[in-house]
């Protein structure tokens, strides 16, 4: 059975995605006090946080940005009631792994529940197979989600760490920025695709001595990136 946490303050919301995740067969916690919810989830084990952006005692951002630094790598679902395209955005590079915008039909919250614990349950059958990968003084332990430059371990978010493997895995492979979307986040974020390149970006600041002439993660200049098979 799979352990799900819900942190939202609207009862009537959080009632409602409880319902429908008991239904998928899920143990699920509420909190509706977000210092609490974070303080709960750093010590108890979850396959999915529902999480809402607008909480009283701690905001969702700062939770979902907080979890990633304790190195807490379960899947986040954002939920936000706000359209802006900053919020969306934002929740998804603080290291969120989807985010649903307020209200949402329960057939849209399933699938996206399903999709996530469905990716969940491939990478953990694959990282049983999963090798170690070389290269220039970059390693990269997919079982472990490790990242390690010159002999210095590197923090990752999870999607900085998708990215990268997905790159590494495939060198020499041009990827545009609406591939990398669908198959990171394994959703269509139509108008999006910036959202990629701050990645990039951030991943480059990361693991490049030069991020301005990057010698791992390229750019095939008017289609998108590509890792260096040189």
């Amino acid at each position: 059975m799979r352990k799900v946490i819900i942190i939202e303050d609207e009862q009537d919301i959080a009632e409602l995605v409880q319902l429908h995740l008991e239904d998928l067969n899920c143990e699920v916690e509420i909190f509706r006090n977000g210092q609490e919810g974070y303080e709960y989830s750093l010590s108890n084990p979850f396959d999915l946080m529902v999480l809402d952006i607008n909480l009283p005692g701690k905001n969702g951002i700062d939770i979902c940005r907080d979890l990633r630094r304790e190195k807490v790598n379960s899947p986040i679902l954002m939920l936000t009631a706000r359209s802006e395209e900053i919020d969306k955005v934002l929740g998804l590079e603080t290291g969120a792994d989807d985010y649903l915008t307020k209200p949402f039909s329960v057939r849209e919250l399933t699938a996206r529940v399903k999709a996530i614990l469905r990716r969940v349950e491939i990478d953990t059958a694959s990282d049983e197979d999963a090798k170690e990968i070389v290269y220039r003084g970059l390693e990269i332990d997919k079982s472990k989600r490790k990242v390690v430059v010159e002999g210095e371990r590197i923090e990752l978010t999870p999607k900085e760490f998708d990215l990268l493997y997905l790159l590494a895995s495939n060198p020499g492979v041009t990827y545009d920025r609406k591939e990398l979307l669908n198959l990171v986040w394994s959703y269509d974020f139509e108008g999006y695709e910036h959202t990629v390149n701050s990645h990039i970006n951030r991943l480059r600041s990361k693991i490049e001595k030069d991020a301005a002439n990057p010698d791992y993660v390229l750019t095939t200049w008017g289609v998108g990136y590509r890792f260096n098979d040189a």
